[in-house]
């Protein structure tokens, strides 16, 4: 993707230090790199003196508690923040993913500053940098503290790294970058302990996570020659095993682990009666946000997502017959 007339880092290091209140968000449903973007910038400005709001519509997810500072994190209380003079976004394609009481609370910012890698991004904001060719916007923030003289310590190394991380697949996906090994090196050689920090990232699970891994290897279904693996994920099991935000993640990885298959999909039942859809491609010729797109998503090439009517038996149907005339193109 051609890159846009981004804001230099230079200029958003300047409105970064003219501004006194600075309120963060990231998406609905956030994920390492939303966790660790917002508060690796966070920790930092609050470093640099700033009064800051980090807010997330869904707050932290259980799996990621254990990073340094999450109690800052708040959720929307339905009313405006006074007072705030910059507002900045983290990883959120479309200003809607914010979420709505997150939009109500930033509703009299001063400024928006949108930062993120989405290539579908359209540049919202009075102030953007996009970059689709990173892998990670903690990538990007990294970037931007040292390029710019912003502060780096332990805590926002933490939160760097794990937005990097695990929006890399432990630096295994095609988006990882030789600028992600140098960080992550950087990191290393700055004191970061990685070893303890991967361990609660990807070793710490709660039984019911494995309640979870349990259930999808017993329902997993095949189809397309056995290139395409999915699984639905019914209201049912989530209310029987307690599921909390974030234990789900990495279950798609296990499905898009078998040799023979080239797209992985979970499909979700959400509480508005629409399937949340997760798809994943292990060929680079296979390009899921486009498949998303037809119906109403998007996201990455390798990894993207969309939300549809139900009931989930029906929009599995709608969406595998999509994915699967792709997949056929490739095969």
């Amino acid at each position: 993707m051609e890159l846009r007339t981004n804001t230099t880092f230079a200029d958003i290091a300047r409105t970064l230090r003219e501004a006194d209140t600075i309120a963060l968000v990231s998406h609905v449903r956030p994920d390492g790199d939303a966790v660790g973007s917002l508060l690796g910038l966070a920790l930092s400005l609050k470093q640099m003196g700033k009064t800051v709001h980090p807010i997330l519509e869904d707050g932290v997810p259980e799996n990621l508690m254990f990073l340094p500072g999450t109690e800052l994190v708040k959720r929307p209380d339905g009313l405006p923040l006074k007072g705030i003079d910059l507002a900045i976004a983290l990883d959120t394609a479309t200003h809607e993913r914010i979420g709505d009481g997150c939009m109500v609370m930033l509703s009299e910012a001063g400024k928006l500053m949108n930062i993120d890698h989405h290539g579908s991004n359209p540049g919202y904001g009075d102030l953007h940098h996009i970059d689709s060719r990173e892998p990670a916007v903690g990538q990007i923030i990294y970037n931007l503290l040292k390029e710019t003289g912003l502060p780096i310590d332990d805590a926002v190394r933490q939160h760097l790294f794990t937005a990097i991380s695990t929006d890399t697949g432990s630096f295994q996906f095609a988006c990882t970058t030789a600028r992600s090994h140098r960080i992550a090196a950087e990191m290393i050689d700055d004191g970061l302990d990685i070893a303890t920090l991967c361990r609660s990232l990807y070793h710490t699970y709660p039984k019911r996570r494995l309640q979870l891994l349990q259930a999808l290897l017993n329902e997993m279904t095949f189809c397309a020659d056995d290139k395409i693996v999915s699984w639905i994920l019914t209201q049912k099991l989530m209310d029987t095993v307690g599921v909390q935000p974030g234990d789900t993640e990495g279950l798609i990885d296990t499905l898009r682990a078998v040799d023979s298959v080239v797209s992985a999909v979970i499909f979700e039942e959400v509480a508005d009666g629409k399937i949340r859809v997760s798809a994943r491609s292990k060929d680079t010729r296979l390009n899921v946000a486009t498949v998303c797109g037809k119906f109403g998503g998007g996201g990455h090439a390798m990894a993207a997502g969309a939300r549809m009517k139900g009931p989930a038996a029906d929009a599995a149907q709608k969406f595998l017959e999509a994915l699967e005339h792709d997949v056929r193109r490739i095969a």
